[in-house]
């Protein structure tokens, strides 16, 4: 079961993540997500468990801990949906199928 772990501390470490859910039993994978510009952790993450009922006591017992002065919440993952494509009715868009602009000449 893929968990979906929230609000962590930002000094929260892959290896941190997968000690919290490891006395639960077997631990797949943990990860925490880090920013693609600074490096730094988003304050999120997931962990994997094989065991699914493994996986419900621990998200039962984990949601709401205190972890490093912060209550984390802790749930199943939701699987990733697609994105809307992006509206051509944007107020920043001309409708005429250009994007719009600064002092932008229309002949």
């Amino acid at each position: 079961m893929n968990i979906y772990v929230s609000n962590l501390s930002f000094n929260v470490q892959d290896e941190d993540l997968k000690e919290f859910f490891t006395p639960y039993g077997e631990v797949s994978s943990a990860k925490v997500i880090n920013d693609k510009f600074t490096g730094k952790s988003r304050g999120f993450g997931f962990v994997e468990m094989p065991d699914e009922e493994a996986a419900k006591k621990a998200i039962a017992e984990l949601d709401n801990a205190s972890v490093e002065s912060r209550n984390i919440k802790v749930m199943e993952a939701k699987p990733k949906e697609d994105r809307p494509a992006r509206s051509n009715n944007s107020p920043f868009r001309d409708n005429n199928g250009g994007g719009g602009g600064y002092n932008k000449s229309k002949w």
